[in-house]
């Protein structure tokens, strides 16, 4: 196993300080390096010894690292790449965690085009409602999938190596390209929040909506959690994603058409069929 001298982690909460906590126990890593803007944050990694050395200079920190991974929004990723370009040393590999991959590669185009034979874009599947340092767990990546989105000029080598650490964390890895990722996340990830988001807004403009609230159950707190789900982030990641994102929008708004006609109509007939298909297929990819 190819084990990592020095991990930098810009951005150390949930999902870089996991990948950390699992290369730790897994022994692949001598020395990681937190860079975050929260000094109590990073604090508070050092403390749980998710990182063994805390800093605010992104340039600063990844000077003699081998692997760097990009664990914020990823709207913020654009600047942090820019900053650290010019300090990478020839042998870094570089990759990330964001959910959204062909704005990823752009930007890995943009600022390091010298060093893309280096770049393996990646999207771990998993997360958790709580976010920071302390929700960094040890477990979080076990029997969870990761995506690869390899650029063409993406050194074989780089790739298995990113593939080698993530299956250490117990993780199964599979790769595609970016724009595959981006539209298959659209639908079953980004499109499902605007939709959550949307629908909790309308209740919202409802002159009852505290009435609505109060004898919501089980069923409208199952389709409405994801709506709980960070401003900013959800924010930075439609808008990364836009075009894929409003494909699936437009699609789904026909969809909704589709079923006010059904019942402006009283069409019992046409609105059995069109609730039995979704929920023949649901039931059956629910029991897989």
């Amino acid at each position: 196993m190819i084990s990592v001298n020095k991990l930098v982690l810009l951005g150390t909460g949930l999902i870089g300080g996991s990948f950390a906590l699992a290369l730790k126990r897994a022994g692949l890593v001598r020395h990681v390096v937190g860079v975050g803007r929260n000094p109590e944050n990073l604090a508070r990694a050092l403390q749980l010894r998710v990182i063994d050395e805390a800093s605010h200079s992104a340039a600063t920190a990844v000077q003699g690292a081998d692997l760097v991974l990009l664990a914020t929004p990823v709207g913020q990723m654009g600047g942090l790449i820019r900053d650290i370009a010019p300090h990478l040393a020839d042998d870094c590999v570089i990759s990330d965690a964001g959910s959204t991959k062909q704005d990823v590669a752009a930007l890995f185009r943009e600022h390091l085009g010298a060093r893309l034979a280096q770049c393996v874009p990646a999207h771990p599947i998993a997360g958790s409602e709580l976010s920071g340092a302390s929700a960094a767990q040890y477990g979080l990546y076990e029997g969870r999938r990761v995506v690869l989105t390899p650029l063409p000029e993406s050194a074989p080598a780089a790739v298995a190596r990113v593939r080698a650490l993530w299956e250490a964390c117990g993780a199964s890895v599979f790769e595609m390209s970016t724009g595959e990722h981006d539209s298959i996340f659209a639908a079953v990830s980004h499109v499902p929040h605007l939709l959550a988001f949307s629908y909790m807004n309308a209740l919202l403009d409802r002159s009852n909506a505290d009435a609505c609230l109060d004898f919501a159950a089980t069923g409208f707190r199952d389709f409405t959690r994801i709506a709980g789900g960070h401003p900013a982030m959800w924010r930075d990641i439609t808008l990364a994603n836009r075009a894929a994102i409003l494909a699936d929008l437009k699609a789904n708004a026909a969809r909704l058409a589709q079923a006010i006609e059904l019942v402006e109509n009283a069409d019992t007939a046409g609105l059995t069929d069109y609730i039995e298909r979704a929920s023949r297929a649901r039931n059956a990819w629910g029991s897989c």
